[in-house]
């Protein structure tokens, strides 16, 4: 029986993909010209990828190039990964016990300079600006000019910051993103009799929401906001709440902490504040709610929602990326087979922004930047693949994703006819990127954590009353002063726990970069 399944299984697949097939040539044959002759010259066309090694290469192939070479027989791709996980997993390591990490950037560098350079990159944004400014990159506006290529129906948010990581000009195009919204809960609005959130709202403007709707004690409570959906750690809301402020925590070197000013007091003392007066639920509130949730439905119930205040009603608001959709969609379909679930209706609307940065934030993610080599040894294939893979057909087939979106406005709509404000997504720009090097100092000193440690449990004396937020950073300062002085004679050192340590520890490195894999998979978040 179970082979008669899977066989059926099988030819089900197999069908489906043939009439995909069949479906993409159809659909992309006038994009590529569809003039490829047999035994036509082949051309080599080498795409430069940060991250190889495994499947990375089929990953990247599945992804990128497959249908574009099925409809160009006569270029081959060639996939050239500037760090091979190999490398990294079957290295032997130092005396210390650590590898040495490579350098990305400088990696991407050496693919675009060597022998052999590659034609295309693909990038994250965190690179663009550099590549820019070392002038590594090809101007793509004339290309897209004498093409007659359409660009007016690209999300601004996207196009503008591309732009604005350059001199204003088009260097690379991107035809997925990715972000998030402010999600809310109609139902709490509407029975508190506060107007729901909108579009462009600054955070003092959706803190001030959030306490109209807070309400109840203890298990009961009704909390107005998570900063993070998995929130109840203050320590890093604070890095999510001050990340289009682009506050850093050490220098550029790793030799001096930067949090004892009034940026830093400012972030500390909103987001204790929220903590304090119980707007924002903490760790201990999220289990009190979900044991009583459980003692609810029974020991031995298995509750699916388990964990997910917003979906439980117990928040108004939370920030979520936009994959989020899905999961809210499957709760609320199954919501006759969840005890005790009650549906309700929900929108989003865009992330709040500080007002020192208006239309900055939301967690914007360009991951899949695609950009012309100048040293490119094939330009011209090079720019018919980045105009297919942005094109309108292509974003037709592209819009089909639940966890990334695509770049062209005509395909940006909700799925399955849902009426969400879709827009709340792709209206935000995204942080500038840095001119320097922001990971380098954690490869070079990999145990600079421990200098980030103290905050931790700093943030937490100042959300129960025992430090002001300025006396608390002051310590910080010095407490991750003696770390990284004693980093700077000895990189490698580990001194936790004997006293500039201690307590958790919150991961600020960026998202990585693409050739790694995607932000989120369809089947992570099904």
């Amino acid at each position: 029986m179970k082979t008669t399944t899977g066989f059926a299984t099988g030819l089900r697949k197999w069908g489906m993909l043939t009439l995909a097939l069949t479906m993409t040539v159809s659909v992309m044959s006038a994009c590529s010209g569809g003039n490829s002759k047999e035994g036509a010259e082949k051309h080599v066309l080498r795409l430069g990828v940060l991250y190889g090694g495994s499947d990375q290469e089929s990953w990247t192939r599945q992804q990128y190039t497959d249908t574009f070479e099925m409809l160009n027989p006569n270029v081959d791709f060639e996939i050239v990964s500037a760090i091979n996980w190999n490398d990294q997993r079957f290295e032997t390591p130092g005396p210390d016990g650590m590898n040495k990490q490579p350098d990305p950037y400088e990696k991407i560098k050496e693919m675009m300079t060597g022998n052999n350079p590659v034609d295309v990159v693909i990038i994250d944004y965190s690179m663009l600006r550099r590549l820019y400014q070392e002038n590594l990159l090809k101007q793509l506006d004339p290309l897209i000019q004498q093409s007659k290529m359409d660009l007016s129906d690209y999300v601004p948010a996207v196009i503008d910051g591309i732009k604005e990581a350059s001199d204003g000009n088009i260097y690379a195009l991107t035809p997925t993103f990715s972000s998030s919204a402010l999600f809310y809960n109609k139902k709490i609005f509407a029975e508190a009799g506060v107007e729901p959130p909108t579009d462009n709202m600054t955070w003092d403007d959706v803190i001030a929401k959030a306490k109209l709707v807070s309400k109840g004690t203890g298990g009961d409570r009704q909390y107005g906001l998570q900063i993070s959906r998995w929130g109840g750690d203050g320590f890093s809301d604070t890095t999510v709440f001050g990340s289009a402020l682009q506050l850093k925590v050490w220098d550029d070197k790793g030799e001096k902490m930067l949090v004892n000013n009034s940026e830093w007091e400012s972030v500390w003392n909103t987001v204790a504040d929220l903590y304090k007066q119980k707007i924002v639920p903490s760790s201990e509130d999220i289990n009190q709610i979900n044991e009583k949730l459980m003692k609810a439905a029974g020991d031995s119930y298995y509750n699916p929602t388990s964990g997910d205040l917003f979906v439980n009603g117990k928040v108004a608001m939370t920030i979520g990326e936009y994959y989020y959709i899905n999961e809210l969609n499957q709760y609320m379909n199954n919501a006759s087979k969840i005890k005790d679930f009650e549906p309700f209706e929900w929108d989003v609307v865009t992330p709040p922004t500080h007002a020192s940065k208006p239309g900055i934030g939301g967690n914007v993610f360009l991951g899949s930047l695609m950009a012309i080599n100048q040293n490119a040894q094939n330009p011209d294939d090079a720019w018919k693949f980045i105009q297919f893979s942005n094109s309108k057909e292509w974003a037709e087939l592209k819009s089909r994703s639940t966890y990334e979106l695509v770049a062209r406005k005509e395909f940006l709509k909700p799925k399955d006819g849902a009426g969400y404000n879709i827009n709340a997504f792709a209206t935000l720009k995204p942080v500038p990127p840095p001119s320097a090097d922001a990971d380098k100092v954690m490869r070079d000193k990999p145990n600079i954590y421990e200098a980030q440690s103290p905050g931790y449990e700093l943030f937490q004396q100042v959300v129960k009353g025992d430090k002001s937020a300025k006396e608390a950073l002051q310590e910080w300062e010095t407490k991750g002063n003696v770390v990284l002085q004693r980093l700077k004679t000895n990189p490698n050192g580990n001194n936790a726990g004997e006293g500039e340590g201690g307590g958790g520890t919150i991961d600020i490195k960026p998202l990585e970069s693409v050739g790694s894999a995607p932000p989120a998979t369809e089947e992570a978040v099904e």
